[in-house]
């Protein structure tokens, strides 16, 4: 004979939010999203998994909220402006190593174009030693050079977009802050 438990447990309907992320931004994520009202789903047997896109290992964190939350509007207004921030952190931590890419490749392609003229000028009918060795010098600048340009230029870029990195950080508190007084003033009632 089965037997039925009863529960006094009230109904909750939920909304669910899939986000997804690196290894290294999860814990910062569920922290946040708990100021708009999200917690982890742990109904989920993998809460986290990985998942392989553009050969990158991301993590699909899965959270739900009440769906009958009070003040949802504001609370998914304030959360669409924490997204909006973490886009723009993640496009100037991508500058930052996109410029010093660009020009050590540009430096490294003309050097590659000197090594061209080198490789003609010597296979040339007759050779031009003396033209190859003029165009090889600056070629192998060319190979050697980039390294030292990305890191520089890396360095002068981050020194430049950290700042506005945080400054963005601190956008994102800020937006933190209203959610959680929103959610406090909601749990108070």
């Amino acid at each position: 004979m089965t037997e039925i438990v009863k529960s006094n447990h009230a109904f909750i309907g939920y909304e669910y939010k899939e986000v997804i992320t690196n290894a290294d931004k999860v814990s910062f994520l569920i922290d946040i999203y708990e100021n708009f009202g999200w917690i982890v789903d742990k109904n989920v047997t993998h809460t986290l998994t990985m998942r392989t896109t553009n050969h990158h290992s991301n993590i699909v964190l899965r959270l739900k909220r009440d769906r009958k939350i009070i003040n949802k509007m504001e609370l998914t207004r304030l959360q669409r402006n924490f997204e909006f921030c973490m886009k723009d952190i993640e496009q100037l931590e991508n500058s930052i190593t996109s410029k010093a890419t660009m020009y050590a490749l540009i430096v490294a392609f003309i050097g590659t174009a000197f090594m061209a003229g080198s490789v003609f000028a010597v296979t040339a009918d007759p050779p031009r030693i003396v033209l190859c060795v003029f165009l090889a010098v600056p070629a192998f600048a060319g190979w050697i050079l980039p390294y030292f340009i990305y890191k520089k230029v890396k360095r002068e870029r981050a020194e430049k977009v950290n700042p506005l990195i945080e400054e963005t950080k601190d956008q994102i508190y800020e937006i933190c802050e209203k959610g959680n007084k929103l959610l406090h003033d909601w749990n108070k009632k």
